[in-house]
């Protein structure tokens, strides 16, 4: 149980960390979200934890892929920030994220990448 409080306050406490250096910088407040600090300390997490090299590798690479149809909403939230607010943008960059992604791991599986 101690090791689990100890995951969730080291995550936790980086996306604390982002929020509160944003604050201060737009610009180094965005570098350290786009770092993949998340998905290495789960990287870390799951080599702590034994977990087969596979199952960390896959992890690394289905992140990969994953992202890529992330991005368009990093572009879209600003675009549609002052238009429609902040709660409304953020349903509509979740809408449009999922439907990047579905028309992305259609694209994929032209490709042999299977990500549904």
């Amino acid at each position: 149980m101690a090791w689990i409080i100890t995951k969730y306050l080291l995550t936790a406490g980086m996306v604390v960390l982002i929020s509160e250096v944003a604050k201060r910088s737009d610009k180094l407040g965005g570098f350290i979200a786009a770092l993949p600090l998340i998905t290495l300390l789960t990287l870390t997490w799951l080599y702590i934890e034994n977990q087969p090299e596979e199952k960390i590798a896959n992890h690394a690479y289905y992140t990969f892929w994953y992202v890529i149809s992330t991005l368009p909403m990093f572009l879209l939230f600003p675009h549609l920030l002052p238009k429609l607010g902040f709660w409304m943008t953020m349903s509509s960059c979740v809408v449009a994220t999922v439907i990047c992604f579905g028309l992305f791991a259609q694209f994929m599986k032209n490709f042999g990448v299977q990500l549904l």
